[in-house]
């Protein structure tokens, strides 16, 4: 029997590309207060959309007439990653959260920067719905999932075995593959247009079922 419902938050609970809308506005004003130039937020946006990832300040810089020197992308990282953002969930993540904590517990593993992911968790004043919350940057980068340490830390914390869990995430290649070599049941979220929607999964990697909304859950589980 299923005991602990255990989301994944980036694009399972919200989409991330709020968090990214909203983390390129505050460097957006803070470029225009410190060298007087506007457009950061456009161009960045633009080149998001495009696909780009990684080298998007450098880009942007560049074409905006700044010079992408190291110390000022680091600037501009911690600036991004360290901000208070504007999210909110999906609706159907709202549904599941406020329908499930009458029935199980609930829980969340999320990978990313602890202030980055603590900042998310309460711009979604969600803290306060789930019984545990796993910040695997706690434990080291190199506990991020797949990594077993944040799902053994769920089990160790509220004493279910791995039999009793089900974990809900949206990402092939790291959400399911630990969680299920530790006899947790797993449920992909595959959103329309979302960053993960129809990749393919590596074998052994795919979730034991896949889902098109949240609220699909009450019926599987």
């Amino acid at each position: 029997m299923i005991k602990i419902i255990v989301f994944d938050v980036d694009d399972t609970l919200f989409p991330e590309r709020e968090f990214v809308r909203s983390g390129f506005q505050a460097v957006g004003e803070w470029i225009l207060n410190k060298y007087a130039v506007p457009g950061f937020f456009e161009v960045a946006w633009k080149f998001f959309a495009q696909g780009n990832r990684g080298k998007i300040f450098n880009l942007v810089l560049a074409e905006i007439g700044i010079e992408d020197d190291p110390q000022i992308i680091q600037e501009l990282i911690e600036i991004y990653r360290k901000h208070k953002p504007q999210i909110s969930l999906y609706s159907d993540a709202r549904w599941a959260i406020d329908y499930f904590k009458g029935h199980k517990k609930l829980g969340a593993i999320t990978d990313g920067y602890l202030t980055t992911q603590r900042n998310k968790v309460e711009a979604l004043h969600i803290a306060n719905s789930f019984d545990t919350i796993i910040y695997s940057d706690e434990y080291g980068r190199e506990n991020w999932k797949p990594s077993p340490v944040p799902y053994l830390k769920v089990m160790e914390l509220t004493g279910f075995q791995g039999s009793e869990c089900v974990y809900v995430g949206d990402n092939p290649h790291k959400d399911f593959v630990t969680a299920k070599k530790l006899s947790w049941r797993t449920v992909q979220i595959d959103r329309q247009n979302g960053e993960y929607s129809k990749t393919p999964a590596a074998p052994g990697y795919e979730a034991d079922r896949t889902i098109l909304s949240l609220a699909e859950l009450e019926t599987i589980l």
